[in-house]
């Protein structure tokens, strides 16, 4: 009962606000734990070792942008200048190939469809496709991000067909002997943690994220978390929102068949992807 009645003055709350028109700028940051990375090579020294984690570390923290009206909103990374870094020691390139944090993400609440820009190994694709529903499940709870009452959420992603094949291949080829760089655990469903705010009443987020009766400002999507950090409302030039236009037309299906194409490519005879190290 106490949720229910949670729930509609939620709701109550958002119809009132939702005739305003709000537009503005969230400023996301990233940071992503390796705790379930391991690196078994015999060929590097404890040192390589050291440097190839910390380089890791460091290119899963990004900076994010999102800019939001009403009805549309556009997401990406920040640029960075790379810093300069001493010429001795091993150098190591770090790829990551259809990460859900790569290329610009345009999402439509009028029409319900995204649009999204990504890559493999440098090939452009246009992922195009509906919006996913998200059923949230909204929880007694509340805290303060900057100046923002927040309120917390739950969504669940249930263990998929693919996970469970993966978990079993990962033990066969560790019981044949086989070493693999990450340590896969057996799966079980996920859990989303998302915390929104009812003074900005829009049903958006980073990334694919949104169905929620305010903007996400912090969000734990398994070992990662991203954090609004600053936030630009109603500022006095209009934001201009551009939809994403670079690349093969595909749909979320056909490009997940072609990534997942390419990423069996680059396995050995192992069944392991190679990082090399010049």
């Amino acid at each position: 009962m106490k949720n229910s009645i949670f729930t509609t003055l939620f709701f109550l709350l958002v119809f009132k606000c939702i005739a305003q028109n709000i537009q503005g700028v969230a400023y996301y940051t990233s940071k992503t734990q390796l705790k379930d990375f391991n690196i078994t090579s015999n060929d590097l020294t404890p040192e390589m070792k050291d440097q190839m984690m910390e380089k890791m570390k460091k290119a899963f923290e990004k900076s994010f942008v999102l800019n939001f009206n009403n009805f549309e909103s556009i997401y990406e990374e920040e640029e960075k200048l790379d810093t300069p870094s001493a010429a001795s020691g091993a150098k190591i390139k770090m790829a990551f190939i259809g990460g859900n944090t790569t290329g610009k993400l345009y999402k439509n609440f009028k029409t319900n469809q995204y649009v999204k820009e990504d890559d493999i190994l440098g090939k452009e694709f246009l992922i195009i496709d509906s919006l996913q529903k998200m059923n949230w499940k909204l929880i007694d709870e509340q805290k303060k991000i900057g100046n923002y009452t927040c309120y917390k959420a739950q969504l669940i992603i249930p263990i998929s067909e693919e996970e469970i094949k993966q978990y079993q291949e990962f033990k066969r080829k560790k019981e044949a002997g086989n070493t693999s760089l990450f340590e896969m655990k057996e799966p079980k469903d996920k859990i989303v943690e998302a915390w929104y705010t009812l003074e900005i009443p829009l049903s958006n987020g980073p990334g694919k994220y949104w169905g929620l009766p305010g903007l996400i400002l912090e969000l734990h999507e398994f070992d990662t978390v991203f954090l609004c950090t600053k936030m630009v409302l109603n500022p006095k030039e209009k934001i201009k929102i551009v939809l994403p236009k670079n690349g093969k037309k595909v749909s979320q299906k056909e490009f997940d068949v072609i990534q997942d194409k390419k990423m069996e490519s680059l396995k050995n005879e192992n069944g392991a992807i190679e990082i090399r190290i010049n």
